[in-house]
């Protein structure tokens, strides 16, 4: 049964196969972190090493990175030794943020889509949520990103507005 990890260097090799599989994903544009990664972290394991360390530091005020990056904590969505997918907590927003971006984002490999992944992902996530003391998470998605909009529905998510190309929706972080 898949879970939710913090970045470990033992899953190398299954992350990048994912990586592959997004750039060459036609369908979807790359997410921002597949494009985030190191060209060391490609090519190297201690690249890799480092970049894990990176995204580990990530939730901690002192190592936020510059350019409207806040205090995040980064989770991976794994299976045995698959990486599945990541999710991202910002523990808290900043103007732009809310418009687009949220508490919350995912993404689920290519070859793992459309098997629950992503809704089971964000339902584990809510509780870590609510320990950061986010009480609701703002989510956004396009609006023609019909999967992101059930995948939040599902979880409890209740449309506020759109903004632009995105929708945004307020999640409880308690059941």
């Amino acid at each position: 049964m898949p879970s939710l990890v913090d970045p470990t260097v033992r899953m190398r090799a299954s992350f990048l196969v994912a990586v592959a599989e997004f750039r060459a994903d036609r369908d979807f544009p790359v997410p921002w972190y597949v494009t985030d990664v190191p060209p060391a972290a490609l090519t190297d394991e201690p690249g890799f090493a480092a970049y894990v360390r990176r995204l580990l530091a990530e939730p901690r005020e002192e190592s936020r990175r510059p350019a409207g990056f806040v205090p995040m904590t980064t989770l991976w969505w794994v299976e045995q030794d698959r990486f599945l997918g990541r999710l991202a907590i910002r523990h808290r927003l900043t103007p732009a943020l809310r418009e687009a971006g949220g508490h919350i984002g995912y993404d689920v490999r290519p070859s793992a889509r459309r098997r629950g992944h992503a809704r089971a992902m964000l339902a584990a996530a809510l509780p870590i949520a609510r320990a950061l003391g986010i009480d609701e998470a703002l989510l956004t998605c396009d609006e023609t990103n019909v999967a992101s909009r059930r995948v939040i529905e599902a979880n409890g998510g209740r449309y506020l507005d759109t903004i632009g190309p995105k929708r945004r929706y307020q999640v409880p972080t308690s059941g």
